[in-house]
């Protein structure tokens, strides 16, 4: 179950967002869970989502219908070989990056998913503190990593050096 702590945005906040709001479209299967990263991401002045798809088929329409800056997509519905599913999204919409949602929080899965193209990877449990940090960085072209995973990862890296 995913702990998130979700603040209402004022309605003036709403209607503030213009143009420069960085539009997402959310790729979660769960009803609930799409619900509450709405209501997370919504509250945030600078970040709209303007749709949401419950597989990867509406997904896909999603983005040939708006085109979002960002993508977020829950790791579970990609199913099968994920790598290879961000690497067709991202050749559907190449300007829109690919911010990922997940419970697996092994540095190694980061690594190779981050390097099929995602922009993002945040843990589930995390969601309501580095979500919108991600989607910020993956829409400035930057990359996002839940800060335990890239601890983890760091580790694994140094070990694997071998000294010249």
């Amino acid at each position: 179950m995913v702990d998130l702590h979700l603040v209402s945005a004022p309605a003036e906040m709403a209607k503030s967002k213009g143009s420069t709001a960085v539009d997402v479209l959310l790729a979660v299967r769960h009803p609930l869970l799409s619900s509450s990263l709405r209501q997370l991401l919504d509250a945030e002045q600078d970040i709209e989502v303007i749709g949401e798809a419950d597989d990867l088929g509406a997904t896909l329409r999603g983005l040939d219908a708006e085109l979002p800056h960002v993508l977020v997509v829950d790791l579970g519905m990609l199913g099968g070989s994920a790598g290879e599913t961000i690497g067709k999204l991202r050749a559907r919409a190449p300007e829109s990056q690919v911010v990922l949602l997940t419970m697996d929080d092994s540095p190694l899965v980061a690594q190779h998913l981050l390097g099929c193209g995602a922009r993002g990877f945040v843990l589930k449990d995390r969601a309501d503190d580095e979500l919108a940090c991600a989607v910020r960085a993956a829409a400035r072209g930057g990359e996002y990593l839940s800060p335990g995973v890239a601890r983890r990862l760091d580790r694994a890296l140094r070990r694997s050096v071998v000294p010249a």
